[in-house]
């Protein structure tokens, strides 16, 4: 499996909180000529990569790669369907770490096949996982990852830890120390 390189690209973040921040930091090394992000608002940190506030449009038309590691909120679900494949290059590699909602999968799908985009990293789906007849699975041009972020011994020996620590603070009749607010 053969494609693109990184280094003299543009890389475009939608999204540039903590994840996308580890995302760029660690990308650097490989010779980015630049990287362009698109949020909410301009973020101050971004100064340390650098990264470049631009809209999305913007990035959309400039980047080599354009990597989703934004919230999946009201206004982002979809956010990336056919008119925003659109907008990409023909060339361009998208990257979804975010939530799979973030996509529609059909419009990817086409953007995919017709050469509208060149290629697709899943690292996130809906549903996930995919089911295995899922046309995305058969794509030459498309990587579909299990959602791995949390696949290490330390990360799931500290979730467990934490379950075990909300269970036991429940039964006690104390507050949780993680508790979701529903």
């Amino acid at each position: 499996m053969c494609g693109s390189g990184l280094s003299h690209s543009t890389v475009g973040m939608v999204g540039l909180g903590r994840i996308g921040m580890a995302v760029a930091h660690r990308l650097k090394p490989f010779g980015v000529n630049k990287f362009l992000y698109t949020c909410r608002n301009p973020k101050p940190d971004a100064d340390l990569i650098p990264a470049e506030y631009v809209s999305l449009d913007a990035l959309l038309n400039q980047s080599d790669f354009v990597i989703v590691c934004c919230s999946l909120t009201p206004e982002t679900k979809n956010l990336f369907d056919i008119a925003t494949f659109s907008k990409m290059k023909q060339s361009a590699i998208f990257i979804n770490t975010s939530r799979g909602g973030v996509v529609n999968q059909d419009d990817l799908l086409e953007a995919l096949e017709s050469g509208t985009i060149k290629a697709a990293g899943l690292d996130v789906t809906t549903p996930e996982p995919l089911p295995t007849d899922h046309p995305l699975l058969e794509l030459e041009n498309c990587v579909v990852l299990p959602h791995i972020g949390s696949a290490t011994e330390e990360t799931r020996t500290e979730m467990a830890v934490l379950a075990a620590r909300n269970l036991l603070a429940g039964l006690k009749g104390q507050p949780m120390p993680c508790q979701v607010q529903l």
